[in-house]
């Protein structure tokens, strides 16, 4: 089936705002080719325009890479503490600073996220006013024009909506700059509280059909989404999230119209041959050996495989490793239901300190069979690989520990297939992001009713997706194909107690079933549960053998709910922009 990734050339010079140069106007930047009206204001035109703007989903472009990657492994994961930075300790310095919690406001990264969100605003805000030019002058249809315009205005949302949940801080009235096709970028400010407008864009997402025919593009299930996120993160708008979820659970299809609902198999939602399967709401479309020199594949993951040459993906760069409050997260009780206060008090036995030759024995204790398609441990077989075989996949274990990310990697099979050939690594893969999965829409949904003492709470949806976990054949098995490979036991809640009950087990349900896919720190923003819960993770992991190391100046504020502004934009905003700190 057709989907779209590819920027076409004529979108990216048309990219107008937020590059980081020498310019007036820190929102402005005069194109190095000029532009022909006449070309662009056709249909192929503006569709070349709003492909620009689809590219810029991955937060990826020439120039920006996995610094700013919307899958959120650094921003998302990384910082909620489901993983640590990996890697050694001295490389890709900012990526200690993030996960430290010493934000620093001239943080390149900070600044590379910030540039790769704008310049996607600037590309639909290009699409739109390409295309009411293109009605005006016949060459479009009002049909099409509208089409453009509400696929335009929903990515807009999302895009602004990336920024607010990055940079936005009530407390100060700091927030972040809006930019529509209307905007003055000389005297534009970030003291306006934009979420009414972030609504209406994503609302005008939500008007689009279900079938968009390409698999890349919004639709309206994509727009319910993101706006009852919106409505969630925001305003704390449970009753009106409920609505667009309930409906997106019960109506939702991906982007070419085909039903939306649980895989089958929780280990088949992350295998690329399945990526746009029937677990996707929404897949980033990524895609290798294309002529692009691996720029459309998984460039913001690049870093994130296991370190060992030879029989192990990726080759590089040992990054995004997971903690092990993470990995003990998985242990489940005589009932096979997850120990929600006391997770912590006893270990998934690791292989910190042993060199792969060395005596091991693995964890005898039940776990959660989807802990080992999250994570790479010693012994448990990795896709089809072999078996992980401990430090020996690891860049350095005395930095940050013992284990390895799985849910993005391919399979020893794909590799040639599904993986960039001839490049520094092959960890460009054609994995695409699931960015919104049936699971995720689920258990959203249950979030909103027991936020709001509603049905069952959220019972149902919470054991649908344990009832899916429990299925074993999807447990990870010995290269016999029969034997499991570990001690799976997972069962279903046979009620909730109370509201607090009901919501405290949504929660960690969140934890188990999307960890390692860039939600967790802003699931805690959501829930005003960064400080308490980082800070508690953060003293178990000190106790860790690389404890000291990983997490050495690290602490948790009130003011690390967000990030601080890039100070390159202020400083080329003339003082229009203020630091929302």
């Amino acid at each position: 089936m057709k989907s779209i990734k590819h920027a076409s050339v004529i979108a990216i010079m048309a990219g107008l705002i937020l590059l980081d140069a020498c310019q007036e106007s820190f929102l402005e930047i005069t194109p190095n080719g000029l532009l022909d009206e006449a070309v662009l204001a056709t249909y192929e035109g503006v569709d070349a325009l709003l492909i620009g703007a689809y590219s810029m989903v991955d937060g990826v472009a020439y120039g920006f890479g996995w610094e700013s990657a919307t899958s959120g492994w650094l921003f998302g994961s990384m910082r909620g503490m489901e993983a640590n930075r990996g890697g050694d300790s001295g490389d890709n310095p900012s990526t200690h600073y993030i996960t430290n919690f010493v934000d620093r406001a001239t943080d390149p990264y900070l600044n590379i996220k910030w540039r790769a969100v704008y310049e996607g605003v600037s590309r639909c805000n290009s699409t739109i006013i390409t295309a009411r030019a293109a009605e005006e002058t016949g060459t479009i249809s009002g049909e099409e024009a509208v089409s453009f315009i509400r696929q335009a205005r929903a990515l807009r949302g999302f895009y602004h909506f990336e920024a607010w949940r990055l940079w936005a801080d009530r407390t100060t009235g700091a927030f972040v700059p809006y930019v529509d096709e209307h905007t003055d970028l000389f005297t534009i400010t970030n003291t306006e509280d934009i979420r009414a407008n972030i609504i209406e864009d994503l609302t005008e997402g939500t008007m689009l059909p279900n079938n968009m025919v390409q698999v890349g593009r919004f639709n309206r299930s994509v727009s319910q989404v993101f706006l009852a996120k919106a409505q969630m993160q925001m305003y704390g708008d449970y009753a009106a999230a409920l609505i667009l979820l309930a409906d997106a659970a019960a109506n939702g299809t991906n982007p070419a119209g085909q039903a939306a609902g649980l895989e089958p198999l929780y280990g088949d939602i992350f295998d690329i041959e399945k990526r746009n399967g029937t677990e996707s709401i929404y897949t980033v479309q990524y895609s290798v050996n294309d002529g692009s020199g691996g720029w459309n594949g998984g460039r913001g993951e690049v870093l994130n495989f296991p370190y060992k040459s030879g029989e192990s993906p990726g080759g590089c760069c040992g990054f995004f490793q997971p903690t092990q409050d993470f990995v003990n997260s998985f242990r489940t009780d005589a009932n096979g239901l997850p120990f929600l206060d006391t997770y912590n008090d006893e270990k998934v036995t690791n292989d910190q300190g042993l060199a792969p030759e060395d005596p091991f024995i693995e964890y005898t204790g039940q776990l959660d069979p989807r802990l080992d398609w999250a994570v790479g441990r010693r012994g448990i077989p990795y896709w089809d690989w072999c078996e992980h075989t401990g430090s020996d996949w690891i860049r350095d274990q005395r930095h940050a520990g013992p284990y390895s990310p799985k849910k993005q990697v391919y399979k020893k099979s794909q590799e040639g297939i599904y993986t960039e050939v001839g490049n520094w690594t092959s960890g460009y893969t054609a994995n695409g992001y699931r960015m919104i999965r049936y699971a995720d829409v689920l258990l959203l949904k249950a979030e909103c009713e027991a936020m709001l003492s509603q049905d069952d709470m959220g019972l149902g949806e919470v054991n649908a997706i344990r009832t899916r976990a429990a299925n074993p054949d999807g447990f990870v098995k010995e290269e016999d194909g029969a034997t499991y490979a570990a001690n799976y036991v997972i069962g279903i809640y046979a009620a909730f107690a109370d509201q607090a009950a009901a919501i405290k087990a949504i929660k960690f349900e969140r934890k188990l079933e999307l960890g390692q896919e860039g939600h967790r720190y802003y699931d805690l923003q959501r829930w005003g549960d960064v400080e308490s819960e980082l800070n508690r993770i953060l003293d178990y992991e000190k106790t860790m053998e690389w404890g000291s190391s990983h997490y050495s100046i690290a602490t948790v504020g009130p003011e690390d709910v967000n990030f601080p502004i890039p100070q390159r934009q202020i400083d080329v905003s003339n003082g229009n922009l203020i630091q929302n700190r």
